[in-house]
């Protein structure tokens, strides 16, 4: 991570994914995409970027590439792929910024996305265990790339749907060989999970707070440890650009609650359903309105 910087900005994950146009489209369609994400997370002053998972949604891009999986349906055994999934696009975040944030759609999450359509497995249970051992071997790969920071996602688990005590095993899988810092991220309202997301063999938990009181009050009454927090400080679900007076505003009830140094600012979840207008706003205003809380410290 950003050494020594006190509120360092960071991103959950996505962009808008902005298309290639003409000859170059046939190639590689999404070359732009991924060079506007990268280059406006840079411009906007982000100081750890992601790639933007510009090339779709963050199970399918997954899925469509893993073994045992047929239009989202588990048809055989699930192996880890033989070629990385995701290092390519995160070479080129590499190349442009010195810190790289990336990201895998957790087990879990997946898992509760795909039929079983097959008796090798019994139950989502099991699929989350196998799918853990698939993106394991990613994240290993994605460590060597020399990133800062690896976050599995788990938006399914503040829903109460899943079993907490497997994801808790599945992300161990993932993370039990990594040296990088681990995060992982769950929006939502978390006050039924909230002791089981502590558990988590990470070493940062990333929540939405910026408009939401309840995540504040369960949050704030609990003890973190060594453990620090993304702190979603960015409205993810508000069409216009959330001020840099409302973000300072934000990111000073975090300092409040929790102290400046347990923080990263983020937004709330990706970007990725806006403008690319809208995006580079809100990650303009969150990165100014840090640095203008960051001078008062």
């Amino acid at each position: 991570m950003t050494a020594n910087k006190i509120l360092p900005t960071t991103v959950v994950g996505s962009y808008p994914a902005v298309r290639s146009k003409g000859l170059k489209s046939l190639f590689n369609p999404y070359a732009s995409s991924l060079e506007t994400a990268v280059g406006d997370q840079v411009k906007a002053g982000v100081d750890i970027i992601s790639t933007g998972q510009v090339r779709g949604d963050m199970i399918t891009s997954l899925t469509s590439q893993i073994p045992g999986i047929r239009d989202q349906s588990v048809i055989g055994t699930l192996k880890p792929t033989q070629s990385a999934m995701t290092v390519d696009d995160t070479k080129y975040a590499l190349s442009r910024h010195s810190q790289v944030k990336a990201m895998l759609a957790g087990p879990s999450t997946i898992a509760h996305a795909l039929k079983i359509d097959t008796p090798l497995y019994r139950n989502r249970d099991e699929v989350i265990t196998d799918l853990a051992k698939v993106l394991a071997a990613e994240a290993l790969r994605l460590q060597d790339t020399g990133i800062s920071i690896f976050q599995i996602d788990e938006p399914i688990l503040s829903t109460g749907i899943a079993d907490m005590s497997t994801a808790q095993a599945a992300v161990r899988e993932i993370t039990k060989n990594l040296k990088v810092t681990t995060c992982i991220h769950v929006c939502g309202d978390i006050d039924g999970v909230i002791d089981s997301l502590l558990k988590m063999p990470v070493d940062i938990i990333d929540l939405e707070f910026s408009c939401n009181e309840k995540n504040l009050e369960c949050v704030g009454r609990k003890e973190f440890g060594d453990k620090r927090i993304g702190f979603g400080a960015v409205d993810s679900t508000d069409t216009s650009i959330d001020s840099v007076e409302v973000i300072k505003s934000r990111i000073e009830k975090g300092v409040e609650l929790f102290g400046a140094e347990k923080l990263l600012i983020d937004p709330d979840c990706g970007l990725r359903m806006h403008t690319r207008e809208t995006a580079f706003g809100k990650l303009s205003n969150m990165c100014a309105a840090a640095d203008e809380v960051r001078r008062t410290l």
